[in-house]
């Protein structure tokens, strides 16, 4: 499998979180309004991480 792309570039907000489907692939990519981005295959992990901002945000934002 190839590297999945960096995720586009939207507008940033106190509430605003995004999720994008990497084209081709059964993956989900969230991404937090603090700034933190992490891959999932499953929705329901996705939306426990990002409703539970910002525990461990840190150790799971993409570098």
């Amino acid at each position: 499998m190839s590297a999945i792309p960096e995720a586009p570039p939207v507008l940033h907000g106190h509430r605003v979180q995004r999720i994008h489907w990497v084209l081709g692939t059964d993956l989900l990519r969230a991404v937090c309004h603090c700034g933190a981005e992490r891959v999932f295959d499953d929705p329901v992990p996705l939306w426990d991480w990002l409703l539970g901002c910002p525990a461990d945000h840190e150790t799971w934002s993409a570098s």
